[in-house]
């Protein structure tokens, strides 16, 4: 079913659908399935809305059309947060996303609505990452999205944010799919890459404008997540966290898991451990992921690819970013001194960088971690402790 671009008067009905309390996205689906649109849908009378499957109660709501009042306030919100309504019938919708058990019937989006129609592969994990979880997640989505990936996650604290920050450094595109209205930053501390998404990227959510991040809204999006993508990659995460429940959505959906493996004794490496006994495709580099994605994606990644190396005028993209592969031969003796000290998995504080590297004052030492942090060779995290970039 495709549909043109929505009038007012769709997009109205089309709210007004999904805000009726109670109804629910596999409900919603199959009215539409059977009234073809929801204009249909109000038109219809509580007989033949009860025919259909609903509750008297419900049929009793829609025939009321009392969600109308609010459809046309959410518009004024969608006006003023610039967004855009992409309803299941639209050709935008990810076709992906239409063919899982309940999809939803309605997304809000923020951004380059192009991107859900991009060959994507979602990146979770942890909120409260190791100093490793972050450098694997923003590594891998950065290589990820420069093979052509669009880097999928959902704007939480931790390896969700690094997912979308390594998608965006490398110059891909990401998407975040929210918990809550597109128009409502959460965590607050990401407002400055929610600003960032909306133009480069795209923020998507099913909830509507102005919809509070409530707990229970969190395992209902995981089903988007994994639903867009071609697969889903956990980096860090309990045995019981959300990142594996979005797993197991994407093994409900059909679609390959992968996982990176941790250190044994660490309960953040529970989850991705526990996934790879169970069958996930073991990640120890981006190419472990490419090579099993279906044939027709390896040949659209091959030709978007070609495609890039042409525009730039033939010269072909490196793996890995200039800065790592210039700055490191020509750095000064104190600069290269602290890079050894340094360790990929494990954050190390100032004091204790000082006395690792030996014979130089303090202001030297600062003075070369800030010309590392210049060349992306070394990142400064929280309480003044350093981690060397994977």
């Amino acid at each position: 079913m495709v549909a043109p671009a929505l009038t007012k008067e769709d997009e109205l009905h089309w709210l007004a659908l999904r805000l009726i309390p109670g109804l629910g996205a596999r409900n919603a689906g199959r009215l539409v399935a059977q009234f073809r649109t929801p204009q249909a849908i109000f038109r219809a009378s509580r007989h033949d809305l009860e025919a259909a499957g609903l509750a008297g109660s419900l049929a009793q709501t829609i025939a009321s059309g009392c969600t109308f009042e609010d459809a046309a306030a959410q518009q004024e919100k969608m006006a003023e947060a610039g967004a855009t309504l992409v309803a299941i019938g639209d050709p935008r919708y990810p076709q992906r996303l239409r063919e899982i058990f309940d999809p939803p019937v309605l997304l809000f989006a923020r951004g380059r609505v192009e991107l859900l129609q991009a060959l994507s592969l979602a990146v979770v994990g942890t909120r409260r990452p190791t100093p490793y979880g972050l450098a694997v997640a923003e590594r891998l989505a950065a290589d990820l999205a420069h093979a052509g990936l669009t880097i999928v996650s959902g704007m939480a604290r931790g390896v969700d944010t690094a997912s979308h920050k390594g998608a965006l450094s490398s110059g891909g595109d990401t998407v975040a799919v929210l918990g809550c209205g597109v128009d409502v930053v959460y965590p607050s501390e990401n407002r400055k890459l929610a600003a960032e998404l909306a133009v480069k990227g795209l923020i998507v959510s099913e909830f509507p404008m102005g919809a509070t991040a409530f707990p229970q809204n969190f395992p209902i999006r995981n089903r988007i997540i994994s639903g867009i993508s071609l697969g889903v990659l956990v980096v860090e995460g309990a045995q019981y966290s959300g990142s594996a429940i979005t797993a197991k959505l994407a093994m409900d959906q059909g679609r390959e898991v992968f996982a990176v493996p941790g250190n044994i004794t660490n309960k953040l490496s529970w989850g991705p451990n526990l996934l790879i006994k169970q069958g996930a495709r073991l990640v120890q580099d981006w190419n472990d992921v490419i090579v099993e994605l279906p044939p027709e994606s390896r040949r659209h990644l091959i030709d978007r690819g070609r495609e890039k190396i042409l525009a730039e005028g033939g010269a072909a993209a490196e793996g890995a970013p200039a800065s790592l592969l210039s700055g490191a031969g020509e750095l000064g003796a104190i600069a290269r001194r602290a890079l050894e000290a340094l360790r990929v998995d494990a954050a190390i504080h100032l004091d204790d960088l000082l006395e690792k590297v030996e014979d130089t004052s303090p202001s030297e030492v600062i003075a070369a971690l800030f010309e590392l942090e210049m060349l992306g060779l070394v990142k400064q995290l929280p309480g003044k402790n350093f981690v060397k970039v994977w």
